[in-house]
């Protein structure tokens, strides 16, 4: 039975200050990394096979320091076009690397003229019901942003090209990714309604285990 693990990133330090980090490649919040440890314990009490991560540095550190607790190295594969895809490659790993595939598909929603305000500021601007709509809904924009369906038409192609391939060979999989791409991601394997996915919320280092059949029919989630 296949198995896919959905994590979402640490809390960043723009998270704990409440400001609007989107495509801004900040670092985690200094608090988090007892958190890793409890993540790493929930996550290799299973075998991995393979790990797909966002290229922003709060997903990639993530990895970083759940594999600190594995006993393994991170190689961060880029699977976008460019030269880090085309000049990063290498043909031998020792016993304790790991490749982590890394794509921007994997990105947070751009939240355009929102990144790096305060949250509690805007909400006092603009309302509570308006940032729902801007940060949950899935046809609404921020402001120069995307939208989730937007977020959604970039996550799910790879999704379907990279991850699902190795989910019909059985492998299990690891996927680090901000929230609208694991919101994005939940909609798709969950077949949630573009009306209520504003509901689902994946807090921070929260953790899905989906279990699949040999035709990627959903057969278990658990959040662990």
């Amino acid at each position: 039975m296949a198995k896919l693990f959905l994590l979402r990133h640490l809390l960043s330090q723009w998270n704990k200050d409440d400001r609007f980090n989107g495509w801004v490649d900040t670092p985690l919040a200094e608090s988090q990394f007892r958190k890793a440890k409890e993540l790493a314990k929930k996550i290799f009490q299973f075998k991995i096979d393979k790990i797909y991560c966002s290229i922003l540095f709060r997903n990639m550190d993530t990895v970083a320091r759940i594999l600190e607790y594995d006993k393994k190295y991170p190689l961060f594969v880029h699977l976008d076009p460019g030269r880090m895809k085309d000049w990063g490659n290498f043909k031998d790993i020792s016993q304790y690397d790991i490749p982590v595939y890394v794509t921007e598909k994997l990105n947070e929603r751009y939240y355009g003229k929102l990144q790096g305000r305060s949250r509690a500021k805007l909400i006092k601007k603009y309302g509570a019901k308006k940032m729902h709509l801007w940060r949950r809904s899935f046809l609404i924009k921020p402001p120069g942003g995307e939208s989730l369906k937007d977020t959604y038409d970039r996550t799910i192609p790879f999704y379907k090209k990279y991850i699902e391939k190795d989910l019909k060979k059985g492998k299990s999989v690891l996927v680090v990714a901000s929230h609208n791409a694991a919101r994005s991601t939940i909609k798709y394997i969950e077949k949630i309604s573009d009306k209520d996915i504003i509901e689902v919320e994946v807090p921070y280092s929260g953790l899905i285990e989906y279990d699949f059949d040999k035709s990627l029919k959903l057969k278990k989630k658990k959040m662990l």
